[in-house]
């Protein structure tokens, strides 16, 4: 198998260029206010024209009004959209735009009934649920809780770190590992060697299961 890392909360062109040479396939840009990685539209627009074709550039929105959501599909021109707030399926659809649906993993999540509900989305990325906080937690959920059978892109977050990420990557199989705080100096500033040692891993835990 293969797994493609998406490192996310980006806050510099400096920090687009740096992860992008360890070898990420996705960056992710939090334009929601309450992040301690939050970027404007102007400073989403200065990373996007860091980041390569060949790499995804993926927006994370939590509960934005549709204005806003063509502002930025106009305005940045990601590759992806991410919803990682109580956004409904025809509310994600209605933009005709590539959108990855995030499903924070509370105890009574129906994930067959999710999946079937975002059908038309680009992946269903899993983060740890918590009741004050849209994802960045750093906590991790049980990864039994994922099927092993599935017909969807999945996306792996929550907790993840370069210590963790191999025994993920063979627990879920998953399509993407995502990660913020775990390669992190500090809020909002990637470490690189723990962005590298990241990205190594989940790539090397991924070949050996070939």
């Amino acid at each position: 198998m293969s797994v493609d890392v998406k490192i996310c909360g980006i806050t510099t062109p400096e920090q687009a260029l740096m992860v992008q040479s360890a070898g990420a396939d996705a960056l992710g840009l939090v334009l929601y206010e309450k992040s301690s990685r939050y970027i404007d539209l102007q400073q989403a627009i200065a990373i996007r024209a860091a980041i390569a074709p060949d790499r995804l550039c993926v927006v994370l929105l939590v509960n934005a009004d549709a204005a806003f959501v063509k502002q930025v599909i106009r305005e940045v021109k990601p590759d992806l959209l991410q919803f990682h707030g109580d956004e409904t399926a025809a509310f994600c659809r209605q933009f005709q735009f590539p959108y990855i649906r995030a499903l924070r993993m509370h105890d009574n999540l129906d994930i067959n009934a999710e999946a079937e509900d975002y059908a038309d989305a680009y992946g269903l990325l899993f983060d740890a649920w918590h009741a004050d906080q849209y994802g960045g937690t750093g906590e991790r959920f049980d990864w039994q809780r994922l099927p092993k059978q599935r017909n969807f892109k999945l996306i792996l977050a929550g907790g993840l770190t370069p210590d963790n990420v191999g025994d993920a990557v063979v627990a879920v199989a998953p399509d993407m590992v995502d990660v913020s705080g775990g390669v992190e100096a500090s809020a909002g500033m990637k470490d690189e060697r723990r962005v590298g040692d990241f990205v190594a891993r989940a790539k090397a835990a991924a070949e050996a299961l070939k």
